[in-house]
C-alpha cells in the first residue's frame, strides 16, 4: 500500500530483475516467450475471480490495493473445521470485493516451513495474509517485524503464543470456547443423555476451554434436572486426527461403556467419533469450531451429528478483511482480542454458539431455552469459568479423568 517500505530482499531482486531487462535490450535479446512456474514449497494458487468495477466498496478504492494470502497450520482446506472455513471465508470475500486471493500449504509442521510460506506470499507481493491456528505463534514473531508492510490477521493466536506482545502490523483473535463449549454440554443433558464422552485433540488451551466448559455446562444442567447419574469421560487423543486406535477406544464408549454422546473437539478426530458412533445406532457426535453436520451426517449416518460447539471464524474474517480494506487495520495491529457473546438478543451474532439450524431441539431444550440460556450468559447471570489450571470442580456429576490416548 502506498507509503509503505519495500524489504531489502524485495527491493533487491527488483534492481536484479531490471538489470537482466536492460542487459537484455541492449544485446538485442526478444521474448523468449517462456513464463518460469512458481518454485516448489507447497504454494496452491487459487486466484479469486476478479468481478468488473468492484472495488470492495470502500470509499477510498484500498481494497483494489489488497492481495491477500491465507497458509494453512498443520491440516490442509479440507479438513472440515478451522483451515477449511478459514479459507472458504478468505477466498469468498475476495471474490466478492475483486481481490487476489491465494492459499498456501507448508510442505509440514514445523515453525521453519510455515515461515517459509510467509515469505513465498510475501515475495508474490500478498500483503495481507490470514493464519488459523496457535501453531503460528512462533512464526508471527519470526516474521512480523521482517515484513513491516504485511497486515497478518492470526485467528486463534494468543497474546501469549506471540510471546507476549503482540507486533503493530498483527491482529489476534481468540475465541470463548468455554462458553459454547458451556452450550454443548448443557444441551446434551437437558435432550436426555447422561452418559457423555469428551474427546480433546492436544490438551493445549482452546481445546481445553472447550472441554472444561463442556463439564461445567453438564453439571450445570443435571443440577437443574436433579439428576445424580450423569457421568463424563473425560480424555484426549493427543493428535488433531482420528486413526483407529481413536476409533477403538471411542468404540468401547460406545459399545461398552453405554456413552451416548461425545463432544469430539480436534479437527479430524471427528472422524475417529463419527466411525464408531456409526456402529451404534442413536448415539451421537458433537461438532467443534464449525456446523459439522453436513459432513458428519454424510459420512456417518443421518442425525448422527446433535449439535456443534461453534466459533465465529467466518464472522472474523469477513470483518477483518473489510477493516484491512477500509484502511482501518491500524485499530486492530498490535492488540489481541476475545471474542465471545456481542448480543443476549440475537445467539446468531454471537462469536460463540450453537448452529440453530441443524441442532436437534426437543421438548427438553428447544430454540426459545437457548435463546435464553445465550441472554442469561450475556447478562451475567450465568456464569463459565476460563480456568484451565484444572478441570472444573463439579457438583452434580461425576467425571472421568482419562488422560491421554496416546
Amino acid at each position: 500500500m502506498e507509503g509503505r517500505l519495500i524489504p531489502m530482499k524485495k527491493l533487491f531482486a527488483i534492481l536484479l530483475t531490471l538489470a537482466m531487462v536492460l542487459s537484455l535490450a541492449a544485446c538485442g535479446g526478444g521474448d523468449s516467450g517462456k513464463t518460469d512456474a512458481p518454485a516448489d514449497g507447497g504454494a496452491q494458487q487459487e486466484p479469486a475471480q476478479t468481478p468488473a468495477d468492484t472495488t470492495g466498496g470502500d470509499e477510498g478504492g484500498e481494497a483494489a490495493d489488497i492481495r491477500v494470502a491465507m497458509i494453512t497450520d498443520y491440516g490442509d482446506i479440507t479438513d472440515q473445521s478451522f483451515n477449511q472455513t478459514t479459507y472458504e471465508a478468505s477466498k469468498a470475500w475476495c471474490e466478492a470485493n475483486g481481490v487476489e486471493f491465494t492459499y498456501y500449504k507448508p510442505a509440514g509442521d514445523s515453525t521453519a516451513e510455515r515461515v517459509a510460506m510467509v515469505e513465498k506470499a510475501a515475495d508474490e507481493d500478498y500483503n495481507v495474509i490470514v493464519m488459523p491456528g496457535f501453531a503460528f505463534g512462533e512464526t508471527i514473531t519470526e516474521v512480523a517485524d521482517v515484513y513491516p508492510e504485511i497486515s497478518f490477521i492470526a485467528l486463534d493466536v494468543s497474546e501469549g503464543d506471540v510471546g507476549g506482545t503482540v507486533p503493530g502490523n498483527v491482529y489476534c483473535a481468540v475465541y470463548k470456547e468455554e462458553l459454547c463449549g458451556y452450550m454443548a454440554g448443557y444441551a446434551a443433558v437437558k435432550l436426555g443423555y447422561t452418559h457423555l464422552g469428551y474427546l480433546g485433540g492436544m490438551a493445549v488451551p482452546a481445546v481445553q476451554r472447550f472441554g472444561y466448559g463442556y463439564v461445567q455446562g453438564v453439571d450445570a444442567a443435571a443440577g437443574e434436572l436433579g439428576l445424580s447419574d450423569v457421568v463424563v469421560e473425560y480424555v484426549y487423543g493427543n493428535q488433531f486426527f482420528g486413526d483407529p486406535d481413536i476409533t477403538a477406544y471411542t468404540d468401547n464408549w460406545y459399545q461398552n461403556l453405554g456413552v451416548e454422546v461425545v463432544f469430539a473437539c480436534g479437527g479430524g478426530i471427528c472422524t475417529s467419533a463419527g466411525e464408531a458412533a456409526a456402529k451404534v445406532p442413536g448415539t451421537k457426535v458433537i461438532g467443534v469450531d464449525v456446523d459439522q453436520s453436513f459432513n458428519l451426517d454424510a459420512a456417518y449416518g443421518e442425525g448422527v451429528t446433535l449439535t456443534s460447539a461453534m466459533k465465529g471464524l467466518a464472522a472474523t474474517v469477513n470483518h477483518m478483511l473489510d477493516e484491512v480494506a477500509a484502511g482501518n487495520f491500524a485499530n486492530y495491529g498490535g492488540k489481541a482480542e476475545a471474542l465471545g457473546l456481542v448480543s443476549g438478543d440475537d445467539p446468531s451474532a454471537n462469536y460463540v454458539l450453537l448452529p440453530m439450524d441443524t441442532t436437534q431441539w426437543g421438548d427438553g431444550f428447544s430454540q426459545d431455552d437457548y435463546k435464553a440460556l445465550v441472554k442469561d450468559m450475556f447478562d451475567g447471570k450465568v456464569t463459565v469459568s476460563d480456568d484451565i489450571s484444572a478441570l472444573p470442580a463439579v457438583s452434580n456429576i461425576t467425571v472421568n479423568d482419562l488422560g491421554n490416548i496416546k
